[in-house]
């Protein structure tokens, strides 16, 4: 299995996805086709939690996402929360920018959901 680097665009984020365990999404995620872009990504997600690292440590910095990005981050999100069922630890950091109540509120959204505790940074 292999790193999984994608470079932003003006639609897309960065993502870095490592096979030591450190995974992140930055930028905006806006692209016209969120399922053809996040595929990928879910795809890196399913093979990687099949064997995940002791301790996965997931940074998740988006100042904008759309509709149906805001899906596929949810389905990859729950994924990454089996790994925490198996035993393996899971950290998810949630970085919005302060005064961003859209941003944050989707945070709480999904960790409310996912049943698992996000630090809420400060960017």
């Amino acid at each position: 299995m292999n790193n999984l680097l994608i470079e932003s665009t003006k639609k897309t984020p960065e993502v870095y996805f490592s096979t030591d365990g450190r995974l992140k999404i930055s930028g905006r995620s806006i692209p016209e086709d969120a399922t053809k872009f996040y595929d990928q990504l879910y795809e890196w997600i399913f093979f990687y939690c099949q064997q995940p690292n002791e301790v996965t440590i997931c940074d998740i910095e988006l100042e904008y996402f759309n509709s149906g990005s805001s899906k596929a981050l949810l389905h990859i999100l729950r994924a990454l929360v089996d790994i925490s069922k198996k035993g393996k630890n899971l950290s998810i950091n949630w970085y919005y920018e302060e005064g961003d109540d859209d941003i944050i509120e989707r945070g709480e959204y999904y960790e409310s959901i996912l049943d698992i505790k996000f630090n809420f940074i400060v960017n």
